[in-house]
């Protein structure tokens, strides 16, 4: 796992955060450098520092975590944001997602479950467990996929190599695993990778994989 990954813990509860605090401290790789209490205090710490990775509730007074979500990836493209909420409401998942969440769990989430998607999220972009998110997102994209399908392919012309970088992507390869299964430098598929967010208009990962499933790129 990544060394010396820098997390923020955004939520309106104290012992709430103190108890995530409480959950990571075992873990050396992880240092949490700041509590936020809302989204708006959020914004006010990150124009001084930025983490690697973002604890992200929703329901928070001043902004909630949805809009803070949203300026936190307009703004600081390279923070990873995983929601952890209460909230297991379809709707929330999906427009998390959309909106360039990395990563959703719930609150009785294990901390082992926490701790593999901060590394998960931080090395590889984006972390999805079976229960809900992978599950949720499926179901989802599969559904609308006859709508989505036609635009996409009349818009997005992907050539073999993206289609395959794009398939490991899908697969949570890195790039170094990347650049070892198809015999390119990592400069190279990080090239390919930059051509598929501009190719799809994904705003990262999360959005890449979203793009597979609704063309049915993958299963």
């Amino acid at each position: 796992m990544a060394n010396n990954i820098k997390v923020a813990i955004a939520d309106d509860h104290k012992i709430f955060r103190s108890g995530v605090i409480n959950t990571l401290t075992p873990y050396e790789n992880i240092s949490v450098v700041f509590e936020a209490e809302d989204g708006v205090h959020l914004l006010q710490i990150m124009e001084e520092q930025q983490p690697d990775v973002i604890l992200m509730d929703l329901k928070m007074p001043n902004m909630d975590g949805i809009e803070a979500t949203k300026k936190v990836r307009e703004k600081y493209a390279h923070v990873k944001i995983i929601v952890l909420t209460m909230y297991e409401d379809d709707n929330f998942i999906v427009h998390l997602i959309e909106n360039g969440a990395n990563a959703y769990l719930l609150k009785n989430a294990e901390p082992g479950e926490i701790y593999e998607a901060i590394c998960t999220t931080y090395e590889k972009g984006f972390y999805f467990n079976e229960n809900v998110n992978l599950a949720l997102l499926k179901k989802v994209m599969h559904k609308n996929k006859q709508h989505f399908k036609p635009t996409f392919k009349n818009e997005v012309q992907l050539t073999d190599r993206e289609l395959e970088v794009l398939k490991l992507i899908c697969n949570e390869y890195t790039t170094q695993e990347i650049s070892k299964e198809i015999f390119l430098s990592p400069r190279t598929v990080e090239g390919l990778r930059q051509k598929l967010l501009e190719k799809t208009g994904a705003k990262n990962i999360v959005g890449l994989v979203m793009h597979a499933f609704r063309n049915g790129i993958i299963e």
